[in-house]
């Protein structure tokens, strides 16, 4: 069996027909509306965000598998943060200030994304970004308060 293998960037619950979805599934004879159909429901949770898809087409017998991955964390911080992009100068100047909650609530969405074995390694993995991005958590530097995670300090759970 020939596979087709397609990877786009595309907007949770929006994705259309047009390029570069369509173009390239259009000769494996497969029903793009469905196809389209598929790819919006399994995105609606992430509407407003660029959403990473592949769609694997059997081109004998026409069906196909869509695999969903997680947007970015940075992506995922800006909008829980409600801001458009982070600090040009994450050092000096802070972009929006989050909860812990909120850190860990997109690391629960990027778990499986993020290779860490314990569940405080991703939080920490997601504090990392969020530092890069001149996000403070709870008033404090995310380093500061990935150090206190590391220490047992601060306890998260899964």
């Amino acid at each position: 069996m020939a596979k087709i293998t397609v990877e786009a960037l595309v907007d949770g619950g929006k994705a259309s027909a047009g390029p570069p979805i369509g173009p390239a599934l259009g000769p494996t004879g497969v029903n793009i509306g469905a196809v389209i159909k598929e790819i919006n429901e399994k995105t609606s949770g992430f509407k407003g965000i660029k959403v990473p898809v592949t769609i694997i087409v059997e081109t004998d017998d026409r069906t196909w598998q869509i695999n969903v991955r997680t947007p970015m964390t940075s992506a995922l911080l800006f909008k829980e943060a409600g801001i458009e992009k982070g600090s040009g100068e994450p050092n000096t100047n802070k972009a929006a200030d989050m909860t812990l909650d909120q850190i860990v609530s997109i690391a629960k969405m990027k778990r499986d994304d993020i290779t860490a074995i314990d569940f405080k390694d991703t939080v920490r993995t997601v504090l990392g970004t969020a530092q890069s991005c001149g996000i403070t958590v709870d008033g404090e530097e995310a380093l500061e308060v990935s150090k206190k995670i590391k220490s047992g300090e601060i306890t998260v759970k899964e």
